[in-house]
């Protein structure tokens, strides 16, 4: 009889320790918590609800359409894959979805019919974004294989293949249609997408029908040079937000190296701020006048995007979290966990310090409990080495 119970396997004391914590933290209901049955990878905005409904991508090799109001509702599955769903987009009628086998699903937004499937990476498919392009929809995919592919979504033929030949890129984390930009292009006659990979290089790159180019800018920090990336961060680049709204000035990203960053676009996407949240960071948004990130410490962090400074701190989450999404209106947020849990948070200021204050209250409470049970054994670690010896000795 095999077993998948990690307890039955060896474990490290610090991997105990990790275990016990996550099961005594899985049982709390901060962000009223929708509990699924698998990992989830990635998250987006379903479009035809994007204030009370996402499309979650499930390590069990679906994806979930998950409405966030009471009563919540998770019965909208859209099945086909064998393997973990690691991304996930929506366009018009059409779902998309990447996956472990190296393929792009898709299925019909309202029938959940099967549709089209895209195959051309030669790995895990881990970034999806949709745009149009002279009239048409363009599916763009970046995979484990080190390329983004440009498709078109009606036919699932391949229009292009785009790969950094001068500096390397390793596996696509994440894609980003930049609607912003100041390319030259008239009307959909191009599309301008930013990409973030395993590498700390942040790329741009111009899409047109006829070919495709990486964008070289002017570096910031050299007058007069050009850089092929933006090179601001030291390691992984998980995640990329043009805020807010996905409009603006400002690219934020979201860093293995522990930072969340702002770069404007005034500056050749120079850095103008740093948020050091401390251990991997996952995922960034921003919105109600805050910058929040979180990742694999569990804990959303809540800066005052304004001073820069960390506000709140909230707990929840007991495994990883991989998606951030400002719900429209931009009084919502809702958060997305390996720990299969999707959760929602107010971002008005006085609910957050409400929430805070009762999680210190829990945590108090907790540990006078935890005090009060020690109280009955009076004996240091010393003294009960001692005791043992003997007691030894007796024998």
């Amino acid at each position: 009889m095999q077993s998948s119970d990690p307890r039955h396997f060896f474990e490290t004391d610090a991997e105990q320790e990790t275990r016990s914590r996550r099961a005594a933290k899985a049982s709390n209901t901060y962000g009223s918590p929708i509990v699924l049955k698998s990992k989830l990878l990635a998250a987006c905005l379903d479009p035809r609800a994007p204030s009370s409904a996402i499309f979650v991508a499930e390590s069990a090799g679906c994806v979930r359409r998950v409405t966030l109001d009471d009563p919540p509702s998770t019965k909208e599955t859209y099945r086909g894959p064998i393997t973990p769903v690691s991304c996930v987009a929506v366009s018009g009628t059409t779902v998309f979805a990447g996956a472990w086998d190296k393929i792009i699903w898709s299925w019909d937004l309202a029938t959940r019919a099967p549709g089209l499937k895209y195959a051309g990476h030669a790995d895990f498919v881990k970034a999806l974004a949709v745009a149009r392009l002279r009239g048409r929809d363009v599916l763009i995919s970046g995979g484990a294989d080190k390329k983004i592919l440009v498709w078109d979504a009606a036919t699932g033929r391949r229009l292009h293949t785009m790969s950094d030949a001068v500096v390397n890129m390793m596996s696509v984390q994440d894609l980003l249609v930049d609607h912003h930009h100041d390319g030259g292009g008239e009307g959909d006659d191009e599309v301008v997408v930013i990409s973030a990979s395993s590498d700390p290089h942040i790329r741009r790159w111009r899409i047109r029908e006829d070919g495709w180019e990486q964008l070289v800018e002017e570096d910031p920090a050299v007058p007069g040079a050009e850089r092929r990336t933006i090179l601001e961060h030291e390691t992984t680049v998980y995640k990329l937000v043009l805020g807010p709204d996905g409009e603006g000035e400002e690219l934020w990203s979201a860093s293995g190296d522990g930072t969340a960053k702002c770069m404007s676009r005034l500056k050749n996407f120079g850095v103008e701020d740093t948020f050091a949240h401390g251990a991997h960071v996952r995922a960034v948004a921003v919105g109600g006048g805050w910058v929040i990130t979180a990742g694999r410490d569990e804990d959303l962090r809540f800066w005052d995007r304004t001073s820069g400074e960390l506000v709140f701190v909230v707990e929840g989450h007991y495994d990883e979290v991989t998606e951030l999404l400002v719900l429209e209106g931009g009084e919502r947020l809702c958060s997305v966990s390996i720990d299969g849990t999707v959760r929602t948070w107010p971002l008005q200021r006085a609910a957050l310090a409400e929430l805070v204050q009762s999680q210190q209250k829990v945590e108090v409470q907790e540990e006078e409990t935890e005090g009060s049970d020690d109280k009955g054994n009076l004996l240091t670690l010393d003294e009960e080495a001692e005791l043992a010896a003997l007691m030894e000795d007796d024998e």
